[in-house]
């Protein structure tokens, strides 16, 4: 079982020239749970798991992984502490196999036989990928190529995983399968951060959650709190 990493972002604002994309945003991830950032395109959901990454550099505020400032870290440095990502769009090596996508998400383990041992764990977890391991990556479905972007970010036995649009572009059942997948990853002890549109399938498996609306949090509280939450309806739903 993993001890999930707790994120704390205070105040952080993020700016692109000189036009502000992130104002003041400040949220917790609390260890071994799936927190939810939920908003539309624009609304900077993206921008701050870039911060969060050092992948942008913030023009204020902190971000803080188990209480140690990590601002101004390099990426690597970050990554090394234990942090993975799930990128946007998946990208996987689609002339690799899915072994050797999977492999690549250990490149900063040097103990071969942790390797050996998370690539087994990784194979329980989506069984479908375990049948698939020599099928290049490339002639996965939608929902595999979505599976093995999750199994290759577990490779590096993350302790915070941040996950960015996992819905996107796929089919209502590889959606369910994926969410389901997400779930499994936190039962682990690993936290998560989910970075999603779709609102109704994060809610059914987060703790707790974040609205962004223009760059700020215009609401937050428990998974059950925001399904009820006004602001969050008006914000997705055009409702008052």
């Amino acid at each position: 079982m993993v001890t999930g990493m707790k994120l704390e972002v205070r105040d952080l604002t993020v700016a692109y020239d000189r036009a502000d994309v992130l104002m003041s945003v400040s949220l917790e991830a609390s260890g071994g749970e799936i927190t939810c950032l939920l908003g539309a395109n624009g609304a900077g959901k993206s921008t701050l798991a870039r911060a969060v990454l050092g992948l942008t550099v913030a023009r204020a505020g902190t971000v803080l992984l188990d209480g140690e400032d990590v601002t101004r870290e390099p990426t690597h440095r970050i990554v090394a502490r234990g942090v993975g990502v799930i990128p946007e769009g998946r990208r996987v090596f689609p002339k690799l196999t899915v072994a050797e996508n999977l492999h690549t998400g250990a490149y900063l383990v040097r103990d071969r036989s942790r390797v050996s041992a998370r690539f087994d764990e990784v194979c329980e977890l989506f069984p479908r990928l375990r049948e698939r391991l020599t099928q290049l990556a490339g002639t996965l479905s939608g929902g595999e190529q979505a599976m093995l972007s999750i199994g290759r970010g577990l490779m590096g036995s993350p302790r915070l995983l941040i996950i960015d649009e996992p819905s996107l572009g796929l089919s209502p059942r590889f959606v369910k399968e994926n969410f389901q997948a997400i779930r499994r990853v936190r039962e682990t002890g690993v936290t998560v951060l989910l970075v999603e549109q779709n609102v109704h399938q994060t809610l059914a498996i987060a703790q707790r959650g974040y609205v962004l609306s223009g760059g700020r949090v215009s609401a937050a509280g428990t998974a059950e709190e925001l399904k009820q939450h006004p602001e969050l309806i008006a914000a997705y739903f055009g409702g008052h």
